[in-house]
């Protein structure tokens, strides 16, 4: 094998790696983006309270008064 050759594969090995390396990382950075912004609001039918939770949630108990609340649907 010829030293060219050689140095060539390996450039292109160590290139692959960190394309693959960069690719992995980019994907779950922005896996975990998306999951902190997505939020869920509510609103308490009986005291009237607005508030928002992290993730995905359809029920939730309002903080002040403890009543259980379907989540707001746009």
């Amino acid at each position: 094998m010829d030293i060219v050759v050689a140095t060539l594969a390996y450039c292109l090995l160590v290139a692959g790696l960190f394309l693959g390396l960069w690719i992995y990382y980019d994907r779950r950075d922005h896996a975990r983006f998306e999951a902190e912004r997505r939020h869920v609001s509510f609103q308490c039918v009986r005291c009237g309270h607005l508030y928002a939770l992290q993730g995905e949630h359809n029920r939730s108990n309002c903080a002040l008064c403890g009543q259980e609340n379907d989540r707001l649907r746009f």
